[in-house]
């Protein structure tokens, strides 16, 4: 069977449920795109709770903010203080040193990584924080200390669904996890790697391709890497869990295999028949 060509409507009308969604982002800066979670914000049953110590990003996120959206200007991490290294490019600025050797073999990335001024800043554990309980969606950029957020957030990882974070392949800061040790930690928590949403490659200089610097090839660089709930092995889930991840996966990544699987176990249990209607929604059956 072939699935349906576009967009299908949000799982909420497809299936005429409804379960709220809690949304973690760390580092809510909107730098590039549109978070992923904006779909289910568009629902109305689903709320954010980001964090941005960017005082300038914090006011521009409150400004524009919904009414089911929350943003606070803590800078998560492991409870202790650390230097801030605020970067020419804002969106590399980072807890950690940029990487002078590795950065000089892409365009731009050594004038992009400059560090224009520093700042000492106290953070905070993600477990310490009570507006993070019960999440299902964590969110997170924070350049390079991702796994310092994992580490100190045990108790928030028990609850999560789904998990969207930068991950980067070569070492753009010093000292820096790379894709492969995340991988590795959020595999013992009960997560398995869903996609790449998305993955990127860069040109090592001096060659250009189509007059641009930003034009990938051959060499990955960076991602952003979808975990989800190690799904072999649903017993640890809830029904309402089950309906959760596979509203996430539907209505932000188009999942829809993983969705019905999902589904399917929820009307094992229950005796529902979400998995028979969404069948039909995503193939077109009649």
């Amino acid at each position: 069977m072939q699935t349906q060509t576009g967009i299908l409507s949000p799982l909420h009308s497809l299936l005429n449920i409804s379960c709220n969604i809690k949304i973690v982002d760390i580092g809510a800066n909107p730098i590039d795109e549109a978070p992923p979670y904006v779909p289910l914000l568009a629902t109305g049953y689903a709320q954010v709770i980001g964090f941005e110590p960017n005082l300038t990003a914090l006011d521009e996120l409150n400004r524009k903010k919904g009414e089911r959206e929350t943003y606070l200007p803590y800078a998560i991490g492991d409870g202790r203080r650390h230097t801030l290294r605020h970067c020419q490019l804002p969106g590399m600025t980072s807890l950690l040193q940029p990487n002078p050797d590795m950065l000089a073999l892409f365009h731009g990335f050594s004038d992009w990584a400059r560090v224009v001024r520093t700042e000492e800043v106290d953070t905070v554990r993600l477990d310490d924080l009570p507006e993070t309980a019960a999440l299902d969606f964590l969110k997170i950029d924070i350049q390079g200390a991702e796994l310092m957020v994992f580490k100190n957030a045990i108790e928030r990882l028990s609850n999560a669904l789904i998990i969207h974070t930068e991950v980067e392949f070569l070492p753009m800061y010093i000292g820096q996890p790379l894709f492969s040790d995340v991988d590795q930690f959020l595999r013992q928590y009960g997560f398995v790697l869903h996609r790449f949403s998305p993955l990127n490659s860069r040109i090592i200089k001096p060659l250009v391709v189509n007059n641009s610097i930003y034009a990938g090839l051959s060499q990955l660089f960076d991602a952003d890497a979808v975990f989800v709930r190690d799904f072999i092995y649903l017993d640890p889930l809830s029904t309402e869990q089950l309906l959760r991840l596979a509203v996430i996966l539907h209505d932000c990544y188009r999942s829809y295999d993983l969705a019905l699987h999902l589904l399917s176990e929820h009307d094992r249990r229950t005796k529902t028949r979400f998995g028979e209607s969404y069948l039909e929604a995503i193939t077109g059956a009649r």
